[in-house]
């Protein structure tokens, strides 16, 4: 009886074991998803102001038609999800990329068009 009940002890720590492993693994992966949908947020966000800035006039400190003179507002420009910059800037076009806060190797870049759509998403590191 007492090499089955070692047997049934060994057996409940390796269940228990594999157990932890997966609850580790689960919430990591929940950690970089949550990371990613808050910096898809807030490019969002800042795809709007870009657009926003590109249709108001010039008289009113706008592009008037134009991205090409924007700039990331300093308080939009980094926060706790990731820090954001302007890669590629043209008339028409503006691409933005977000290195993220928790990991630097994970970034995100998409474009804003001329309509104020966000595409051309790109991802590296572990939000591919």
């Amino acid at each position: 009886m007492g090499q089955q009940q070692l047997l049934l002890v060994i057996v409940g720590v390796i269940i228990v074991g594999i157990a932890i492993a997966v609850g580790i693994t689960t919430f990591e992966a929940q950690n970089v998803r949550s990371n990613l949908d808050a910096i898809i947020n807030d490019l969002n966000h800042i795809a709007s102001q870009a657009y926003q800035y590109r249709m108001r006039p010039a008289k009113m400190d706008g592009g008037n038609g134009d991205y090409s003179k924007y700039q990331i507002p300093p308080t939009l420009s980094s926060n706790s999800n990731a820090t954001y910059t302007i890669v590629n800037q043209s008339k028409d076009e503006i691409t933005f990329l977000a290195t993220s806060s928790v990991d630097p190797a994970n970034t995100v870049t998409a474009t804003v068009d001329a309509r104020g759509l966000l595409g051309n998403w790109s991802y590296t590191g572990a939000f591919q």
